[in-house]
């Protein structure tokens, strides 16, 4: 069994400052959630450990000011999920109106709202 030790030096645990690395050490921490029971004392540390870095990351990174527009909400989690205006063409329909309502050109009306909540797994007032 590795020590916490040998784990930390494999696992290289740092701040996280951009998304490919955020899933690196995501990918990590659920690799270890699964272990459920079957985690060594060492490695529910170094779970720990990476879970403060995640919560780190997001309180950074999670969520666009509170004064923020909504077409400046949607860009924000469109940057920090990986997604891109193409995943929003099923909530929008067409590219123009994605581009639109990306550019605070076109509001985001309960339907689009709904969608986008369901994508992003938000609640739908996040986007109006």
């Amino acid at each position: 069994m590795p020590t916490y030790e040998e784990l930390v030096a494999e696992t290289a645990p740092a701040r996280i400052d951009n998304y490919e690395d955020y899933r690196a050490v995501h990918t990590r921490f659920l690799e270890l959630f699964g272990r459920r029971n079957k985690k060594t004392a060492a490695e529910a540390k170094l779970m720990a450990l990476l879970g403060v870095l995640i919560q780190d990351y997001d309180r950074r990174h999670g969520l666009p000011p509170d004064d923020s527009t909504p077409a400046e909400r949607l860009r924000f989690l469109l940057d920090t999920s990986g997604r891109t205006a193409a995943d929003l063409l099923p909530v929008f329909g067409q590219r123009s109106h994605v581009h639109e309502a990306l550019n605070g050109k076109r509001a985001i009306g309960v339907d689009h709202a709904r969608k986008l909540g369901e994508l992003f797994g938000m609640r739908p007032g996040f986007f109006i």
